[in-house]
């Protein structure tokens, strides 16, 4: 079961119907202001069990993470691998367009990495399947539905990396000291390859990409967070196809 925290990632998931939502719970002393209507009516239209708790109850389910008063219970999002995300977009005649985020530590880094996801057309987001952070109620709360869509990936990069190779799908990693962005063509199928938020990205990642990109500041900075710098990559792309 995995648990859906705040209004908005409830509504979302309510909305969306990528999978069943079991039961939500609201604090009985939620004021019924729009998006509380919203998920009453959504509740009701979909047949989910809605039930009025004590805001303690909610409290003790979120472990002290932010709540908004809502918590729903839903099935666990679906799982996919790399070469049966690459299968199923080429058959549905889309050209792969996938991030992948190497070991992100923080929450609210992957789950804005989601939310720009859905914004530019990504159509995959690939994690490690041990390090770094999962897609968590926080990243799903900070993703505001993109959770729901963007279907997210658990794989060893290099594993990950081998599919996308096979397949014919162009590699780029983002880091210092490569061609600025917006001087390369980003068209057709692409992976763009993010680093962690300490080390960014490994010498062993950088050596199997096809090409290193890198955004040119101002300031005297040298990088962005990861969640900023990967939208500024994953518009670049959007920007070329408009």
């Amino acid at each position: 079961m995995d648990q859906v925290e705040g209004r908005n990632p409830v509504i979302e998931a309510l909305q969306r119907k990528k999978r069943r939502v079991i039961k939500v719970m609201m604090d009985r002393g939620a004021k019924p202001d729009r998006r509380v209507l919203r998920i009453k009516e959504l509740c009701d239209e979909g047949g989910v069990r809605f039930e009025v708790v004590d805001r303690r109850r909610l409290d003790e389910m979120a472990k002290g993470r932010v709540h908004n008063g809502v918590i729903a219970l839903a099935e666990p999002l679906p799982t996919q691998t790399t070469k049966g995300l690459i299968n199923d977009l080429f058959d549905a005649g889309q050209e792969p367009f996938l991030i992948l985020a190497d070991a992100i530590q923080y929450e609210h880094n992957l789950g804005a990495i989601l939310r720009s996801g859905l914004g530019f057309g990504v159509n995959g987001v690939i994690i490690p399947t041990r390090r770094g952070t999962a897609v968590s109620p926080v990243v799903q709360r900070v993703a505001m539905g993109a959770a729901e869509e963007i279907p997210v990936v658990r794989e060893s990069m290099h594993s990950a990396l081998k599919h996308i190779k096979k397949a014919g799908i162009r590699v780029i990693g983002a880091d210092m000291g490569g061609k600025p962005a917006h001087e390369l063509n980003m068209g057709g199928p692409l992976a763009i390859v993010m680093g962690s938020e300490g080390r960014g990205l490994s010498s062993s990642l950088r050596d199997r990409c096809d090409e290193i990109v890198s955004i040119p500041l101002a300031g005297g900075l040298e990088s962005l967070n990861v969640s900023v710098a990967a939208a500024i990559m994953m518009y670049e792309r959007f920007r070329q196809s408009i």
